[in-house]
């Protein structure tokens, strides 16, 4: 199985939300980064937090200094971006090895992830994958994850769920009426709510052991 981890945006919790799939499949997992933005060499960077969270097996395609989008990043590098044709290639590789696959985007659907405007929506698209959207809690949640899924649906592509990436200790009104509203205007259920600083619970078996209560089903 192949499965695509976009967001709504930025900083909405996609590593997070991506470890903790990783730790609740089964059988051999391998996540995968295609593009890393805004790190240096030796830094820690997402996959590099997820193999800690959750234990499994994690690649990172490409590292660009700068933290912008993908192809910004690497025009200001002076770098070609692999095609979103070579991505899913090496992607499908990694599929034949392991029971799932999942792949972490940058920002949102439409980040572009070569260097000739192939976006994460096309890479998706190029694998056949199951797509999970991450989302924010607060105000301004619904019209942002309504034109992800807008997006994704232009392409024949259906979410297979959503999932908030950081709810806070204390949420307000908007919080808390976003969980009702977030399935019922956008028809995709809510499969998981992840609390605030989840990513700080250090090693993977205490991740792994959390993991459960923040999925619905």
């Amino acid at each position: 199985m192949i499965l695509v981890v976009t967001g709504t945006g930025t900083g909405v919790g996609k590593t997070v939300v991506t470890a903790a799939l990783a730790a609740r499949a089964t059988g051999s997992v391998m996540v995968v980064k295609p593009v890393q933005t805004g790190v240096l060499p030796g830094e820690v960077g997402d996959a590099d937090d997820v193999r800690r969270l959750a234990g499994c097996e994690v690649t990172e395609f490409v590292r660009l200094p700068d933290p912008l989008a993908p192809d910004t990043a690497a025009e200001r590098a002076g770098v070609t971006l692999p095609s979103v044709a070579d991505h899913a290639e090496r992607i499908r590789g990694l599929a034949l090895l392991h029971d799932t696959v999942i792949v972490e985007g940058a920002g949102g659907v439409l980040v572009r992830l070569d260097s000739a405007g192939g976006t994460l929506l096309d890479l998706a698209e190029a694998l056949a994958a199951s797509v999970v959207v991450v989302v924010a809690a607060g105000l301004g949640t619904l019209n942002h994850t309504e034109l992800t899924v807008g997006a994704l649906r232009g392409r024949g592509i259906e979410p297979a769920g959503l999932i908030v990436g950081s709810w806070p200790g204390d949420p307000g009104l908007a919080e808390q009426c976003n969980l009702a509203d977030l399935p019922r205007v956008t028809g995709v259920p809510l499969l998981a709510v992840i609390p605030e600083g989840a990513g700080s619970l250090g090693d993977h078996a205490t991740f792994a052991a959390a993991v459960p209560g923040w999925f619905t089903a």
